[in-house]
Formats: structure tokens, sequence, C-alpha cells
């Protein structure tokens, strides 16, 4: 069985202002704003939703076929994607464009002050589901509207189930549009918050929006998850974490460990919790794509969190 995974690939570049936002910026000259920060702490991390899902699910044993657009500037990361042996036949180099890139700064109080550009995110149409031979199983992630929008019906018309996971491109799309994704998709999974915001929307309660789908994920950070499948709420406990330093990135592992359970027919408590204990072994670490694990590793971690081996 093979997964695609229909999504962005980014650069992101985190930097920390060793100091406070608020003691350098006047509220009452907003209107003249004029402001530069020194940042010496910087890294630059692989990340985008396409990558970040891809990353996870290859680590733990899935089949990762991600499908992304990206600039002439991606050979950093595609060097990366080869060395992890994740197939890239489905990334498409658009040329005299850049990568998508988030450019992120963060100050000792947590606030954070983003740029972001899509660049090749935006020409992620070009891309299509059936270039993708012997595809069974899909999930649409953020990318570029059109893209979204393409490869969701081109999913739904070859038969391919598939999550549907609106993330931060939410606002994009209106509540007809957003009806029609979810009748499209076999499963949706989004956050407690992006859960608010679908059904308000929509205009329809996330228990009915819920009856649409084969499943309806709904995380919600340190309490867990739930997942309402097949008339049932499972509720699924959050796993502690070694430590917490970086919550980007979690929800596209947890994405990942759904993914997988998906792959291998699991029942939804297994896979959930599959979702749930991966989303804690990334938020141990910074950046999206460095914290290391292996199927079989994954599986010892899972046994000794749960008490049952999932094979």
């Amino acid at each position: 069985m093979a997964t695609l995974i229909c999504g962005s690939f980014a650069f992101d570049t985190i930097m920390v202002f060793p100091d406070t936002f608020s003691r350098h910026i006047l509220p009452d000259q907003l209107h003249i704003l004029n402001v530069s920060f020194m940042v010496p702490t910087m890294r630059r991390d692989f990340g985008g939703c396409a990558g970040n899902i891809a990353y996870n699910l290859h680590a733990i044993g899935g089949s990762a076929r991600p499908m992304g657009t990206v600039g002439e500037d991606f050979a950093p990361y595609a060097q990366w994607l080869d060395d992890l042996g994740i197939a890239r036949d489905h990334v498409t180099v658009v040329p005299e464009t850049y990568t998508a890139q988030a450019f992120i700064t963060t100050d000792m109080d947590d606030n954070q002050i983003t740029a972001f550009h899509p660049g090749a995110m935006g020409e992620s149409h070009r891309n299509h589901v059936g270039d993708a031979g012997n595809v069974t199983l899909g999930i649409v992630a953020p990318d570029g509207r059109d893209g979204m929008i393409a490869h969701a019906r081109e999913f739904a018309e070859a038969g391919i189930p598939f999550i549907f996971d609106p993330g931060q491109g939410l606002p994009m799309f209106d509540g007809p549009q957003l009806t029609r994704f979810i009748d499209q998709a076999a499963y949706v999974c989004v956050n407690d918050y992006e859960a608010r915001l679908l059904a308000n929307t929509t205009g329809c309660t996330v228990e009915a929006l819920s009856r649409k789908t084969q499943a309806f994920v709904i995380t919600k950070g340190a309490q867990g998850s739930e997942i309402r499948a097949g008339g049932r709420v499972y509720e699924i406990p959050a796993v502690k974490p070694e430590r917490v330093l970086d919550p980007t990135g979690c929800g596209d592992a947890y994405r990942a460990g759904l993914l997988l359970g998906l792959e291998k027919g699991w029942d939804w408590e297994t896979s959930g919790r599959a979702a749930a204990l991966l989303g804690a072994l990334k938020i141990a670490h910074a950046g999206t794509q460095n914290h290391r694990i292996d199927a079989a590793e994954f599986a010892d971690r899972f046994a000794a969190t749960f008490g049952y081996r999932f094979t």
C-alpha cells in the first residue's frame, strides 16, 4: 500500500530575539513602525506539511510518496530526502521560483513575528494524483489553494480514500468549498480550534460533519485527541513526552501515525495511539524533522507505552 502525501515543502528559518518585542515597539507609534531585531540565534530547518508527514511516515515503516511543488533552491532538501530514502518522483521544480519559506522570530515571551513566502507552493495544481500509479491511500494537507481543490477531486474521482487536513489553509475556503472537501474525503483531521472554525464556516455541527466521513479526528494538544467513527467517539490519551521543546510539526507527526494505521488496517484506538506517540516523540526535539526513530524502535516504544504490540 502506497500513500500519496499532497502538501507543501518549505524551508523554516527560526530566529530567537533575546529580549521581548514589547520593549522595542511603541504602541502609539505603530503607524510609523520601523524596527530591527538583532537575532544571534538562528537555524534553518526542512519543513512543509508534505515533507514533515513523509519524513515521519517513512521513519516508522510506512510507504510515503510526497507530492508538491518546489523552487530552484530545493537542492539541499532534495539531498536530505535522497539520504533518507524518501522518493521524490512527484516533487516538481517550478523554474524561476523559490521553495516556500517561513521566517519566524520568537522573543523571550514566546511571541512570534512570522513572514511567509509561498513561492512554488502556489503552483501545486501542476501535479496530478493520476500521475502517481499504485496509490491506495492519500492525504490532502495544506498547500496551494488550487492544488488542494484539484487533488481532493482527483482522489475522489479515482476512488482513493484520503484524509482532508485543511490546517492553516482553512481560511482560504468558504463554507460550500469546505463541505465539498468533506464530502469527497474518507477522513478529516483537524485540531480543536480548526474543528470549531470548520463548523462555523460550514454552518454544520462537528457531529453532523463527522457523520459525512468514515472518521473525524480532532487533536487537542496535551488533552489528547478524539476519533469519531462508526457512531462512536474514541478518546485517545496524550502521551507524556520526555520534554516539551518545540510543538511545531507535532500535527504532521500525528497525521503520519494515523496514515500508518490506515496502511496497516489497525483499529482506531491503535491508530490514534500510534499518532499520539509519534507527536510526543517529535515535541521533544527542535524542528520538524530532527527527531530520530525507526520502525522497530517505534514498535517497542508503543508496546512500552500502551502495554501491547500493534504487530
